[in-house]
């Protein structure tokens, strides 16, 4: 069988030879060319399987080609593995199961994190029942509104009992920041009142001077209503005015006061805001937005107030003084008095 093979093998290659020289052109060619692969490959199929691995029938070199072929395209049906080697990757395989198992208990759930990331953090945190802090902004309006609210940090000067002005920042009312700068005072400065101002030396050290930083501010705050808690000591440390009529202080507005004292910004922030400020370093910028927030949820109220008391001082103010009466009358009213 194996010469009759071999054979028809060398039978069609001298057609296939012939056919170039004569007839035999184009698609003619092609499938005899495909024709005799096939054969080929039947063969050596059929020839494995009636005759297994034995030894005493090598394959011919077509036959080679043909099983390297096959195996590239498959090669997993061709190799046997050694047993050791077998046992000895099932062994690794089997200790990989068993650490991946101690690290991840349940990969269901870390590949559901991996998706969700941030905003399963961000889920599980409003979960949990903790709410965002009321000091922070609503929107991202960094407009110069009609109302801004001011607060300043101080340092020591002189002997440390003077105060000057040493960090000021101001918020619009959406309680966005628009203006937040350390400043150099205009003398040397032997206490930063770390404890409560938060300013440190090198804050310091590249700071604006003084007049850049009243000049901008008066700027800012001119023909605007000005919130802010002790507003008078901001004002007195940046050597500036504001209208009165302008001025909305925390710390002095009448509900906010406590048997006619006012209260520490602190305590109001905890009762009406319900959030805790000052705690440690103040950070002015918090209490900026603190006393904004506690003038915009009384916001009304309180302008119908200043209305009302702006309408009394004008009242008083045009009201005509009584006339007093003139000496003479007085002497004669006094003499018929006692003449009588």
């Amino acid at each position: 069988m194996r010469g009759k093979k071999h054979i028809n093998e060398r039978k069609l290659i001298r057609i296939i030879h012939e056919g170039r020289e004569n007839r035999y052109h184009g698609a003619a060619i092609s499938s005899i060319k495909v024709s005799f692969k096939n054969c080929l490959k039947s063969v050596y199929l059929l020839k494995r399987c009636h005759f297994g691995s034995r030894a005493h029938t090598p394959p011919t070199k077509t036959e080679k080609k043909m099983g390297s072929e096959e195996t590239k395209k498959n090669p997993k049906t061709h190799l046997q593995l050694n047993p050791n080697w077998a046992q000895l990757q099932l062994k690794v395989k089997s200790n990989g199961l068993n650490k991946s198992s101690k690290h991840t208990k349940n990969p269901e759930s870390e590949t559901h994190n991996s998706i969700l990331g941030k905003r399963k953090e961000r889920l599980e945190a409003e979960s949990d029942g903790s709410k965002p802090s009321p000091l922070t902004p609503i929107n991202d309006d960094f407009s110069l509104t009609d109302v801004v609210a001011m607060d300043c940090e101080m340092v020591g000067i002189s002997q440390g009992n003077k105060s000057a002005l040493g960090r000021v920042s101001l918020v619009n009312m959406w309680g966005n920041l628009i203006y937040d700068e350390f400043v150099r005072p205009l003398e040397r400065v032997v206490d930063f009142r770390t404890r409560i101002s938060g300013i440190r030396p090198r804050d310091l050290r590249k700071a604006k001077d003084f007049p850049t930083v009243q000049k901008k501010v008066a700027e800012l705050i001119e023909g605007r209503i000005l919130v802010g808690h002790a507003l008078h000591n901001d004002l007195k440390a940046l050597l500036l005015t504001h209208s009165k009529k302008d001025l909305r202080d925390t710390s002095e507005y009448q509900p906010f006061l406590k048997n006619g004292r006012s209260k520490a910004l602190r305590h109001l922030a905890a009762e009406i805001l319900a959030v805790e400020i000052q705690n440690g370093e103040h950070c002015p910028i918090d209490d900026a937005r603190a006393a904004m927030l506690l003038y915009m949820k009384n916001r009304k109220q309180w302008e119908k107030s200043v209305k009302d008391q702006t309408r009394l001082e004008q009242k008083q103010k045009n009201r005509k003084p009584k006339k007093k009466p003139k000496l003479k009358d007085a002497a004669i009213v006094k003499a018929a008095v006692t003449a009588s």
